[in-house]
């Protein structure tokens, strides 16, 4: 498999739409009683987060010097 660049807001967002998911699971297999609105703050909270992690991230690695400040990807570099 191809490395890539690490992307934590990504990250951050497939773990909380994976909990939303795991939540409702839960609920539809009778584990527990999930009221439908739970959902919604988990969801906007945890998209809040994701975006502040990937700014983050994308700030690293402008400081550090990566490829993302010359415009360069990844796939014109793995050459």
């Amino acid at each position: 498999m191809p490395r890539h660049e690490f992307q934590p807001g990504r990250l951050v967002a497939g773990v909380v739409v994976t909990a939303a998911g795991a939540l409702y699971a839960g609920d539809a297999g009778g584990t527990w009683e999930t009221p439908w609105f739970v959902v919604i703050p988990l969801m906007v909270g945890g998209l809040c987060l994701a975006a502040v992690a990937g700014m983050v991230g994308r700030g690293i690695r402008r400081r550090a010097g990566g490829g993302a400040n010359r415009g360069e990807t990844w796939a014109s570099t793995s050459r």
